[in-house]
């Protein structure tokens, strides 16, 4: 079944306070929600900080494939995953950011992701 797309800010600022995966091509966020529902949820998001609006549309299309190849198989049920897209994600081979996103989610299932960002914390020259 394909993961449900989150579409709702206030969903996309919780699953800001899960657990991180930096990767060179994205940043995976992982959320478990808790709730009675096993369903998956993924998110995009590519700031304007990455280039025009078709650079970031071609980037969000990218995300979405990979979400729709790799998260059926591999993504926590139950829980919110988005991918935010990053400067370098758009020259990367597909195949690179499929691995790395395979790595990202095994990361996180393991345990040994970045831990979550407090709320209204940001690193220091990122403002």
């Amino acid at each position: 079944m394909p993961p449900e797309t989150i579409r709702r800010r206030p969903d996309f600022l919780a699953a800001n306070q899960g657990r991180r995966a930096p990767m060179p091509g994205f940043v995976l966020l992982v959320r478990e929600r808790g709730d009675e529902s096993g369903a998956m949820r993924v998110g995009f998001t590519v700031t304007k900080k990455i280039g025009n609006a078709v650079v970031r549309n071609r980037m969000k299309r990218r995300l979405r494939a990979l979400a729709r190849e790799v998260l059926p198989d591999s993504g926590l049920a139950g829980a919110d995953h988005v991918l935010i897209g990053r400067n370098g994600g758009i020259e990367r081979d597909y195949a690179d950011l499929r691995r790395e996103l395979a790595k990202a989610l095994g990361k996180v299932k393991a345990g040994h992701s970045a831990p979550a960002r407090p709320p209204g914390k940001r690193p220091a020259g990122k403002r």
